[in-house]
């Protein structure tokens, strides 16, 4: 029984393992063929190993394997935030941009770390948004967050200055004043 499962795992693989060879025909084409041709010189070609193919990259976090806990991301940076420049924010809420490649992680989450506090929820996004930053000098930093919340990378720090509408500002429309109590009559 084994030498007929031998024998026929041999014909099988036999087309697989078929020679090629390369000739020119009368034409002065050339041809590829698993049969040497009858009264012409051909050359027998070997054929390179192949090469595999990577399957295309998930496009959504959900679709994207585990980051390794021994890999890190190439690039996480805040891109379009002033790097030690002044920043007008009014109201002191403002965009910004994370840039991380490769692009985040099943599991994985951004979040933002605003004078060293966690500022705002953790999202799977790249717009992050800083709401109410008081005016003066501060530091951002985004962390990557594994699944669990646990940070498991972060950028370097980005310093800034918000600036905001004084509220001594004539452009500032005057708060309501409050009406004085009176008695009734």
């Amino acid at each position: 029984m084994r030498l007929f499962t031998a024998c026929l795992l041999g014909l099988l693989a036999a087309p697989a393992a078929a020679e090629i060879y390369r000739y020119t025909d009368a034409q002065g084409r050339t041809v590829f063929s698993d049969r040497p041709p009858q009264g012409q010189p051909a050359q027998r070609v070997e054929p390179s190993p192949l090469t595999p193919i990577a399957p295309p990259a998930p496009s959504t976090p959900a679709e994207r394997p585990a980051l390794p806990t021994t890999q890190r991301y190439a690039r996480l940076e805040i891109i379009n935030l002033p790097d030690d420049e002044a920043l007008r924010a009014n109201n002191g809420t403002f965009d910004v941009e994370v840039a991380v490649e490769p692009p985040l992680f099943r599991g994985h989450s951004l979040r933002l770390l605003l004078d060293g506090n966690p500022h705002g929820p953790a999202t799977q996004g790249t717009p992050l948004t800083v709401r109410q930053a008081d005016r003066g000098t501060h530091s951002l930093v985004v962390q990557v967050l594994d699944a669990r919340g646990r940070p498991i990378q972060q950028s370097d720090a980005l310093t800034f200055t918000v600036q905001r509408i004084s509220v001594n500002s004539p452009a500032r429309p005057a708060p309501p004043r409050p009406t004085p109590n009176r008695p009734a009559p």
